[in-house]
């Protein structure tokens, strides 16, 4: 009976079903951080990565009304509506009536707004580059093939 008793304290406890260490969700927040820190340290323009997403997709496509820009930008209504906002009150973008359909304003970026799209595209590209920097070239493609799969 001693020996049972001995047995049991001195038994590894059941590895838990749930490791939080191995879950993609948490992985992939810990390397959004990493990210984010990387951008933050070097996009060398005052914006968040929210908005350089909206100058970003606005200098890529031209004008789109607001709700299209969310849906490109992958940004809720209420998200896309206060980095609209705050990237108007910067001077950076601006809103006109579409031609189309009058009920409608377009967003685009102003000419500070391009400039600035301009200025920070090869640092946005070089915090891309970093960002990968510790996979190989064949790692960062499959890579970036498997999140395109999981968007």
């Amino acid at each position: 009976m001693g020996r049972s008793v001995a047995t049991k304290r001195n038994a590894k406890p059941s590895r838990p079903a749930y490791i939080l260490d191995e879950q993609i969700g948490f992985i992939l927040r810990q390397v959004w951080q990493r990210h984010a820190t990387i951008f933050a340290r070097d996009i060398g323009i005052n914006l968040t990565p929210t908005q350089w997403a909206a100058v970003s997709k606005l200098a890529e496509t031209g004008a789109c009304s607001q709700n299209q820009l969310g849906r490109l930008t992958a940004m809720d209504v209420a998200t896309i509506k206060g980095v609209i906002d705050r990237l108007t009150a910067r001077g950076l973008t601006e809103t006109s009536p579409d031609p189309e359909d009058g009920r409608r304003l377009l967003v685009s970026l102003t000419r500070a707004g391009q400039q600035l799209a301009e200025k920070a595209a090869p640092n946005a590209l070089a915090i891309s580059k970093e960002t990968l920097a510790p996979l190989d070239a064949k790692e960062r493609e499959m890579l970036m093939e498997l999140l395109g799969k999981l968007r």
